[in-house]
């Protein structure tokens, strides 16, 4: 398959501090980084919504909806603010305005990846928001209200020659980061295996722990491509201006997958949430929010309670 495993350097590293130190500082222009979020949407109270959570489902705080979720430093989802304790990002607007159409204030309460499962099932939350994708295992447990695209995107660098990959012959030959042990992994592979058997040349399957060094590849002409989570890389674009985007895939390739608020299976919050969600697509306040933190191409036309999700591993 002609994956190469890469190592970092010292001197890489080194370099690679630098840049991201710099990327830091347009971080701070190109998006609000503050913990008063001022620029941060606010919503009127949906009656109609309101009336559609059951009488008997109780909310973990009177007056609040209380979501779950990560943390961890990935902008433009969800990461600390400038104060280092109060989190931001898309999820956290979404958040804010699903809470205010239900007339209640924003709770939120950190959880790691691993641990959202036990904590909705155990009452912890109303909801998880963290980039939670849709699938037929999960549906078994968790009802679900989707609210964006589950995207990859090929990205390289802003004045390269690549000007659109949307098949696997767009990638033949070229030297591709991605990351072990995920769909994207599982999606390049299969498309090298497509232009293998085609005749085409074999692609060069790069791996990388740090993304200061992943972005060093590319802009030394190490590798020609990045193929990762679209969010994480638009913002990554939008405050350096180094890298561009060339071509998107649904994380469930060759289906569509999506990104859905989580709630314990049979609650009832499932389909005001999900009345919600279309609610602010209608208005045009979905897509605001979205384009705050540059998630424009991740939109969906409308939101769904437990549509069809990514099939159990072996079916």
């Amino acid at each position: 398959m002609g994956i190469l495993q890469n190592r970092k350097l010292l001197a890489a590293g080194a370099m690679a501090a630098m840049v991201f130190g710099a990327s830091a500082t347009f971080a701070a222009d190109a998006f609000d980084l503050s913990p008063e979020q001022t620029n941060r949407l606010r919503v009127e109270k949906n009656d109609k919504r309101i009336a559609e959570v059951p009488a008997d489902f109780k909310f973990v705080q009177d007056g609040a909806l209380t979501i779950g979720i990560s943390t961890s430093g990935h902008l433009p989802l969800h990461d600390y603010a400038s104060d280092s304790k109060t989190v931001i990002g898309y999820d956290v607007d979404l958040a804010q305005a699903l809470a205010d159409s239900l007339g209640r204030d924003l709770q939120l309460v950190s959880v790691a990846w691993a641990d959202w499962p036990l904590g909705l099932v155990s009452g912890k939350f109303d909801a998880v928001i963290s980039n939670v994708t849709v699938t037929e295992e999960r549906k078994e447990k968790f009802d679900f209200s989707t609210y964006r695209k589950d995207e990859l995107g090929f990205y390289v660098k802003a004045d390269s020659s690549i000007q659109a990959i949307k098949a696997p012959k767009d990638i033949a030959g070229l030297k591709v980061i991605t990351d072990a042990g995920t769909n994207q992994e599982k999606i390049l592979l299969e498309w090298d295996r497509q232009n293998l058997a085609a005749g085409l040349s074999a692609i060069e399957v790069q791996y990388y722990d740090d993304d200061a060094v992943k972005d060093l590849a590319v802009q030394s002409g190490r590798a020609d491509v990045v193929f990762s989570v679209n969010a994480t890389q638009a913002y990554s674009a939008a405050i350096n201006g180094k890298t561009k985007l060339v071509g998107t895939v649904s994380g469930g390739w060759p289906i569509s997958a999506e990104i859905a608020v989580t709630t314990r299976k049979g609650s009832g919050l499932a389909e005001p949430l999900t009345g919600v969600i279309n609610d602010l697509i209608a208005s045009g306040d979905y897509r605001k929010i979205l384009e705050t933190w540059k998630l424009g191409p991740e939109a969906i036309e409308k939101a769904q309670t437990n549509p069809p999700g990514l099939p159990k591993s072996g079916s």
